[in-house]
Protein backbone atom coordinates (compact mmCIF):
# COMPACT_ATOMS: atom_id res chain seq x y z
CA UNK A 1 0.00 0.00 0.00
CA UNK A 2 1.32 3.45 -0.93
CA UNK A 3 1.63 6.44 1.65
CA UNK A 4 -1.35 8.33 -0.09
CA UNK A 5 -3.95 5.29 -0.07
CA UNK A 6 -3.37 4.92 3.75
CA UNK A 7 -3.92 8.42 4.73
CA UNK A 8 -6.73 8.21 2.18
CA UNK A 9 -8.23 5.20 4.07
CA UNK A 10 -7.52 6.83 7.54
CA UNK A 11 -9.14 9.92 6.27
CA UNK A 12 -12.14 7.97 4.66
CA UNK A 13 -12.51 6.40 8.49
CA UNK A 14 -12.74 9.31 10.38
CA UNK A 15 -15.03 11.10 7.81
CA UNK A 16 -17.28 8.23 8.08
CA UNK A 17 -16.88 8.21 12.16
CA UNK A 18 -17.88 11.77 12.10
CA UNK A 19 -21.01 11.43 9.99
CA UNK A 20 -21.72 8.69 11.92
CA UNK A 21 -21.23 10.73 15.46
CA UNK A 22 -23.12 13.45 13.76
CA UNK A 23 -26.18 11.37 13.15
CA UNK A 24 -26.34 10.36 16.99
CA UNK A 25 -25.07 13.47 18.71
CA UNK A 26 -24.66 17.39 19.00
CA UNK A 27 -21.20 17.06 19.45
CA UNK A 28 -20.29 19.02 15.73
CA UNK A 29 -16.99 20.02 17.01
CA UNK A 30 -15.82 17.30 18.59
CA UNK A 31 -12.07 16.11 17.60
CA UNK A 32 -10.87 12.73 16.42
CA UNK A 33 -8.18 11.99 17.93
CA UNK A 34 -7.53 8.55 16.97
CA UNK A 35 -8.32 6.57 14.18
CA UNK A 36 -8.35 2.33 14.43
CA UNK A 37 -8.00 0.47 10.66
CA UNK A 38 -9.91 -3.00 11.24
CA UNK A 39 -8.29 -5.00 9.18
CA UNK A 40 -9.86 -7.67 7.13
CA UNK A 41 -7.16 -10.14 6.52
CA UNK A 42 -3.85 -10.83 8.26
CA UNK A 43 -2.26 -10.14 4.93
CA UNK A 44 -3.72 -6.82 5.11
CA UNK A 45 -2.86 -6.09 8.52
CA UNK A 46 0.71 -6.97 7.69
CA UNK A 47 0.65 -4.50 4.63
CA UNK A 48 -0.72 -2.21 6.64
CA UNK A 49 1.99 -2.31 9.02
CA UNK A 50 4.54 -2.26 6.98
CA UNK A 51 3.33 1.02 5.49
CA UNK A 52 2.43 2.98 8.55
CA UNK A 53 6.17 1.81 10.20
CA UNK A 54 7.15 4.50 7.23
CA UNK A 55 5.12 7.21 8.58
CA UNK A 56 5.40 6.19 11.94
CA UNK A 57 6.58 4.77 15.36
CA UNK A 58 4.85 2.08 17.29
CA UNK A 59 3.87 3.44 20.79
CA UNK A 60 2.24 0.57 21.82
CA UNK A 61 1.36 -3.17 21.35
CA UNK A 62 -2.01 -4.29 22.52
CA UNK A 63 -3.75 -7.51 22.15
CA UNK A 64 -6.06 -6.77 19.46
CA UNK A 65 -2.95 -4.66 17.02
CA UNK A 66 -0.27 -1.94 17.11
CA UNK A 67 -0.79 1.52 18.11
CA UNK A 68 1.46 3.96 16.05
CA UNK A 69 2.28 7.59 16.10
CA UNK A 70 2.49 9.32 13.22
CA UNK A 71 2.86 13.01 11.50
CA UNK A 72 -0.05 14.73 11.93
CA UNK A 73 -3.14 13.36 9.23
CA UNK A 74 -5.39 16.25 8.63
CA UNK A 75 -8.90 15.51 8.55
CA UNK A 76 -12.42 16.27 8.84
CA UNK A 77 -12.62 16.36 12.51
CA UNK A 78 -8.91 17.99 13.73
CA UNK A 79 -5.23 17.05 13.00
CA UNK A 80 -4.97 13.29 13.81
CA UNK A 81 -1.29 11.68 15.15
CA UNK A 82 -2.90 7.80 16.79
CA UNK A 83 -2.94 5.22 14.11
CA UNK A 84 -4.14 1.73 15.38
CA UNK A 85 -3.51 -1.07 13.07
CA UNK A 86 -6.32 -3.86 14.71
CA UNK A 87 -6.19 -7.58 13.97
CA UNK A 88 -8.75 -9.39 12.02
CA UNK A 89 -11.86 -9.81 13.89
CA UNK A 90 -15.03 -11.29 13.20
CA UNK A 91 -16.60 -8.94 16.16
CA UNK A 92 -15.30 -5.38 13.94
CA UNK A 93 -16.53 -6.29 10.38
CA UNK A 94 -16.50 -2.49 9.98
CA UNK A 95 -13.43 -0.58 8.42
CA UNK A 96 -12.75 1.16 11.15
CA UNK A 97 -13.53 3.87 14.08
CA UNK A 98 -12.50 6.97 15.58
CA UNK A 99 -12.43 8.52 19.01
CA UNK A 100 -13.23 11.92 19.56
CA UNK A 101 -12.38 14.24 22.52
CA UNK A 102 -15.84 16.27 23.76
CA UNK A 103 -15.64 19.16 25.45
CA UNK A 104 -17.91 17.50 29.00
CA UNK A 105 -18.00 13.37 29.12
CA UNK A 106 -19.98 13.80 32.13
CA UNK A 107 -22.95 15.60 30.58
CA UNK A 108 -22.33 13.58 27.40
CA UNK A 109 -22.13 10.25 29.11
CA UNK A 110 -25.64 11.01 30.96
CA UNK A 111 -27.55 12.27 27.79
CA UNK A 112 -26.49 9.91 25.36
CA UNK A 113 -25.38 6.69 26.97
CA UNK A 114 -28.90 5.48 27.63
CA UNK A 115 -29.52 6.45 23.66
CA UNK A 116 -30.07 3.31 21.31
CA UNK A 117 -26.59 2.44 19.78
CA UNK A 118 -24.65 4.03 22.82
CA UNK A 119 -22.95 1.40 25.07
CA UNK A 120 -20.08 2.02 28.23
CA UNK A 121 -16.97 -0.33 27.81
CA UNK A 122 -15.23 0.49 31.25
CA UNK A 123 -11.08 -0.41 31.34
CA UNK A 124 -8.69 -0.16 34.54
CA UNK A 125 -7.68 2.80 33.65
CA UNK A 126 -10.35 4.42 31.59
CA UNK A 127 -13.91 4.37 29.88
CA UNK A 128 -14.86 4.98 26.22
CA UNK A 129 -18.77 5.26 24.89
CA UNK A 130 -18.78 3.23 22.09
CA UNK A 131 -21.71 4.27 19.08
CA UNK A 132 -22.28 1.50 16.69
CA UNK A 133 -25.20 2.05 14.03
CA UNK A 134 -25.55 -0.72 11.08
CA UNK A 135 -25.70 1.79 8.46
CA UNK A 136 -22.65 2.78 9.16
CA UNK A 137 -19.29 1.15 7.99
CA UNK A 138 -17.10 1.92 11.16
CA UNK A 139 -17.85 3.01 14.76
CA UNK A 140 -17.43 5.73 17.18
CA UNK A 141 -15.62 6.20 20.72
CA UNK A 142 -15.58 8.59 23.16
CA UNK A 143 -13.16 8.23 25.91
CA UNK A 144 -12.69 9.66 29.29
CA UNK A 145 -9.88 10.81 29.99
CA UNK A 146 -9.33 11.86 26.30
CA UNK A 147 -6.72 9.65 24.55
CA UNK A 148 -4.68 12.70 23.68
CA UNK A 149 -4.04 12.83 27.72
CA UNK A 150 -3.90 8.71 28.06
CA UNK A 151 -1.02 9.38 25.43
CA UNK A 152 0.60 12.96 26.89
CA UNK A 153 -0.22 14.76 23.29
CA UNK A 154 -0.53 18.20 22.81
CA UNK A 155 -3.68 18.95 21.87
Amino acid sequence: MKNIEFYDLVKKIVKQATQLKDKHTHEAKAVAEYACIFSQSKEEYDELVRTVKKIGSQIKETPTGLLFLVTPIETVSGSLRLVKIRLPDSTRPERGDADFRVSDYKNFKERFLKKAGFSLIQRSDFEMIELADKRFNVRAYFSNPPISKQYKLKN
